[in-house]
């Protein structure tokens, strides 16, 4: 081409306006999309601040919750240990009436009467709190209520595997295991 044909012909650079890049259009059109991105991005922004603080106040709601729950418990196994001890003051009470009593008796037998009463009272008492001993003697050998403190042999052949001797009685209170027999079983 010859510079006369050039002439007719602007240079590039000339014909862009201040601020336009030649790849992009005209200064409009770009800060659309722009503004877009920035609109986007604050939404986005937004949103996760509004689930940061949810999640913090279920977090603190759910921690209330706990706080709260283990409070309530620890309250209703003071009340209902109040109420058993409460229970218990009668037999106390007659505990030291027979020990006062004790001093200058000289009746074995009525010493004996006196306790047993006592020892009654107490377990009526504790099974109307849903206390019930565990049957031993006798009966198969069961890990979910005996506790064998050692075997011996057997003094009848239909004592193998069962229980021989009570060492310590066992007891469960509404149905649930408090505490193993400790028994001796036969081998």
């Amino acid at each position: 081409m010859s510079t006369e044909e050039n002439k007719d012909i602007p240079p590039v650079e000339e014909s862009l306006t201040e601020g336009q890049n030649p790849d992009m259009g005209t200064p409009e059109t770009t800060a659309a999309p722009t503004q877009e991105i920035i609109s986007e991005e604050e939404k986005w922004q937004k949103e996760a601040a509004e689930w940061k603080d949810k999640y913090f106040r279920l977090y603190a709601d759910f921690d209330n919750f706990r706080k709260r729950s283990a409070k309530e418990r620890g309250d209703l196994l003071a009340t209902a240990s109040g109420e058993v001890i409460k229970d218990m003051l009668g037999i106390l009470d007659d505990f030291e009436r027979a020990i006062k009593a004790n001093e200058s008796m000289e009746d074995l037998a009525a010493v004996k009467e006196g306790f047993g009463l006592i020892h009654q009272k107490l377990y009526r008492k504790l099974e109307a709190k849903g206390l019930k001993p565990i049957e031993s003697n006798g009966v198969a050998f069961d890990v979910d209520f005996h506790e064998a403190i050692t075997n011996i042999p057997a003094p009848s052949e239909d004592l193998k595997g069962k229980v021989v001797d009570t060492v310590e009685t066992g007891y469960t209170l509404n149905d649930k295991v408090i505490r193993f027999a400790k028994v001796v079983v036969g081998a």
